[in-house]
Order: C-alpha cells, then structure tokens, then sequence
C-alpha cells in the first residue's frame, strides 16, 4: 500500500540568537500529513508556529530534525534541489494574499506556473479553472485594488495551488478577514482537501477554523501535541 503521508517533520529544534541570547523556540516539534488532509496548528503569539511552517515550507532550516517532502529529506540536499523540490511540493498562503498589484487575479494566479517556466497560455488556462473553483470566474480581469479582502484571499488560495503542490502550509490565512470571509477561506480549504485530496498545515489563532480541521494540534513549550 502506498504511503499517503504527503509531509513529514521529525524531530524539529530550532532556536535564534547565541549563547546566553539564544531563544530556543522549537524543541522537538512533529507531525505526519496525509493527503486530503487538513491540519490546523494552535499556540500563543511567539509559540513558534509560523516558525514551525518555515522550517517546513523549505525556507528557515532547523537546527536538528527531518522534513521529508516527496520521499526526500529536503535539508539533506543541495540549496538548488531544495528550491526546486520547494516549488514542486508545497504551496503557500499568507495572512496578506501579496498579490501583485499591476497583474490581474487571473494573472497573479498563473504567476508561479509561468516563472516555473510554463506557457502563459496554458497557465492561464489553468488558473482561469482554478479561478472558477474558488468562486472567483467573473472577477479574473480585476485587479487587487478593485477587489475586496475576501476575493484577494481567495485569489491567493488559487495561486497556492496552481502548481498542484502535494501539501499548502497556511499561516493565518483568515488572520486578516471579517467573520463572513473567514468561513469562506476555511470552507474553501476543507473542499479543496476533500475534492483534491489536497494537504493543508494552517497555523491559526481561529478557534472556529482549528475546530473545522480534521486534527487539532497546539504547539506547547516547542512541541507540538493533540
């Protein structure tokens, strides 16, 4: 039987400073991620939490510990595999959707199939599909700016997962909404994983999001726990 993890994290310390100064921030934090699977990740202001989805997401390396993405330990290998195996396996979304504001919805969706060297034509293409899976097929020539919060955040939703990552690590992603949008971004993730069997790890101080998840975890003193 195939193995549905689609991440895994090992063991993950991670401190910042030196000596006296050092904070030590993580202390052995894991978890295992299955496909269709949604994760939520709970813990005060500085717990560690986007910290702990950094040293996931390939962008901060731990001090010690695994992350395994696509069978590969992504901290055993070379920054230029590391990068690619980034924008291969894992998506992104942010409490600010960092659209770019001279390119459209349609356009800033497609963004990354495009740097990643695919046609525009076909890029478009798929990101107008995923513009419609979203609910957002008749605002795709907006621009950020004629475009309320909510829209923004779903736009950058689709541009997670335009590449079709395996796993889409969240922080805060309805941190910067009103209630009627929030439920609109945390029902969005929960169809998308169920109809894509798609991944998501959410850090969030949204109690009605984390309730939402299939599990719930706390980061507790560096660890994380049920």
């Amino acid at each position: 039987m195939n193995d549905p993890t689609v991440l895994s994290a090992e063991d993950i310390w991670k401190s910042y400073g030196d000596g006296d100064d050092s904070l030590s921030i993580l202390r052995g934090a894991s978890v295992r991620i299955s496909a269709g699977e949604v994760v939520s990740v709970m813990g005060p202001s500085g717990s560690g939490k986007s910290t702990f989805l950094h040293v996931c997401g390939v962008l901060d390396p731990p001090d010690r510990g695994r992350v395994v993405v696509g069978g590969v330990d992504v901290w055993s290998v070379g920054e230029s595999r590391r990068a690619a195996m980034r924008n291969r396996y894992i998506g992104f979304i942010f409490q600010f959707h960092h659209l770019l504001e001279e390119f459209t919805l349609l356009e800033n969706v497609a963004m990354p199939a495009m740097l990643a060297g695919e046609p525009r034509k076909l890029a478009l293409e798929k990101a107008a599909e995923l513009m419609e899976e979203v609910g957002l097929q008749d605002r795709a020539d907006h621009f950020p700016s004629e475009s309320s919060g909510g829209e923004r955040q779903r736009a950058a939703v689709a541009r997670a997962l335009i590449l079709s990552p395996a796993v889409v690590l969240a922080d805060e992603p309805t941190g910067n909404l009103d209630a009627p949008n929030s439920k609109v971004i945390e029902d969005l993730m929960l169809e998308l994983a169920e109809k894509r069997k798609q991944a998501f790890l959410v850090a969030t101080h949204d109690l009605e999001l984390a309730a939402k998840a299939h599990r719930r975890l706390v980061l507790e003193n560096g660890r994380l726990v049920s």
